[in-house]
């Protein structure tokens, strides 16, 4: 039977990433995104839902993205879905489905009312983290 397990997602961060390390030294970081969807309504009006999202960054990108992202910023998202569930202190089960991220690319910074034109600055770049050669030192 085939599976798919992809997800893109393009929104604004909704804090500053959270840097932690694993016991063994791998770097892990916490992300909050806010996706948003704007539709019109039964009665003709333009309606916005936000759908905040949970993304796990490991590794370098961990480490890329605790450096240069904050709150605000908007970034492009490549990863999969994941379930998780734990017992938290008082004994109850908790469960979670977040995005695991596969690829983080800092999308260039604009004027937040003109979204279809975002002026780019002379010094800043898409980076795409997935890249080994990628000069982070000019992207940011």
């Amino acid at each position: 039977m085939a599976s798919l397990n992809k997800v893109f997602l393009l929104g604004n961060l909704t804090r500053d990433p959270e840097l932690r390390y694993t016991p063994g030294g791998n770097p892990v970081s916490t992300l909050g995104l806010a996706v948003n969807r704007i539709y019109k309504s039964k009665d003709g009006q333009n309606q916005k839902d936000t759908c905040f999202v949970n993304v796990v960054v490991w590794g370098k990108m961990a480490e890329i993205s605790n450096q240069y992202l904050q709150k605000g910023r908007l970034i492009l998202v490549e990863g999969r879905l994941q379930f998780r569930s734990w017992e938290n202190q008082q004994g109850q089960k908790r469960n979670v489905i977040e995005v695991v991220a596969t690829n983080i690319q800092f999308m260039p910074q604009g004027d937040s009312k003109n979204q279809d034109k975002p002026e780019k600055k002379d010094d800043e770049k898409v980076v795409n983290l997935e890249d080994e050669d990628n000069n982070l030192g000019e992207a940011i």
